[in-house]
């Protein structure tokens, strides 16, 4: 963000607008669940998360989504939020290939069985999207 938001509505709008180019609908469909047990959280997702991180510019966001697929991975039990990175992953112009060769190398760090549920979550993305099969580069 070049220049700072000053209201809460500011932040928020931004968020949006950040949340939107990088995550399109899906990060939509994840505000929308929470308006009815957590609004706040879902601005704090859009304002904090995408309109004050995600818009930093030291990293690209092709960048940042290899890091959030990588830390992802390394939580475990992250299968939802993974799918929506790796839709993010690809918005951003990371190729399926590169997505999955970012996975394997995670079972290094975090573990086959860490790294084989990152890689059937991204495997239920690129088949919603038409990507199947992923052949290597």
């Amino acid at each position: 963000m070049t220049d700072t938001a000053t209201t809460r509505q500011e932040r928020f709008e931004h968020g949006l607008d950040v949340l939107g180019r990088i995550d399109g609908e899906a990060g939509d469909n994840v505000l929308a669940a929470l308006s009815d047990v957590s609004p706040e959280l879902a601005h704090q997702v859009a304002a904090w998360g995408f309109g004050e991180i995600y818009d930093r510019p030291e990293l690209a966001p092709r960048d940042r989504q290899l890091v959030t697929l990588g830390m992802l991975t390394a939580l475990g039990g992250c299968e939802p939020q993974l799918r929506v990175h790796v839709n993010a992953a690809l918005n951003v112009g990371l190729t399926p290939q590169q997505v999955v060769e970012a996975l394997l190398h995670s079972a290094v760090y975090c573990g086959f069985p860490r790294a084989l549920n990152a890689t059937f979550a991204a495997k239920q993305v690129f088949a919603e999207r038409g990507l199947l099969p992923v052949v290597p580069a």
